[in-house]
């Protein structure tokens, strides 16, 4: 049996550590999600006037990361995640557990599930065009579970 994660409760705050999971639902391999306005959100809750915000997916078939967040850049984002692992290509995954994730789990492997990004006087240090995105590898709809981590 594996260990289980330890989960905070929403809101959890350990002196200068405050956590706080969100849940986003998603349509399958390829929606993207902004995420912005949700550590913003958070950012403005907490009680820091500045620091560090650690923005992770759990699971091993979802990414984090930034982008302009715009249909074409999104599509283009999509693009290029199937030339370098295309969801029909011939995964040993796929014959170890006879399902269909095996580009989902190489896309997420790739990207990483975490970003992490400074903040000072209750906002983001991004540039404009810059948004924090999850990005859905799976090939179904899922409910993802999203951890934004703010040290002060």
């Amino acid at each position: 049996m594996w260990p289980r994660p330890i989960r905070w409760p929403v809101g959890h705050h350990d002196g200068m550590v405050q956590t706080t999971t969100l849940e986003i639902k998603t349509t399958g391999q390829g929606d993207v999600h902004n995420l912005t306005p949700l550590v913003t959100r958070a950012i403005r809750a907490a009680s820091m006037e500045s620091g560090l915000a650690t923005i992770a997916v759990v699971g091993s078939t979802a990414g984090v990361t930034t982008i302009e967040f715009e249909p074409g850049a999104v599509a283009d984002l999509n693009r290029v995640w199937e030339h370098l692992a295309p969801r029909n290509g011939e995964y040993e995954h796929h014959l170890r557990w006879g399902d269909d994730n095996g580009s989902s789990h190489v896309r997420a492997a790739m990207l990483g599930p975490s970003i992490s990004i400074p903040f000072d006087r209750g906002h983001l240090c991004v540039g404009t065009w810059q948004q924090i995105v999850l990005v859905e590898f799976d090939t179904r709809s899922r409910t993802r579970e999203i951890v934004v981590q703010l040290i002060a």
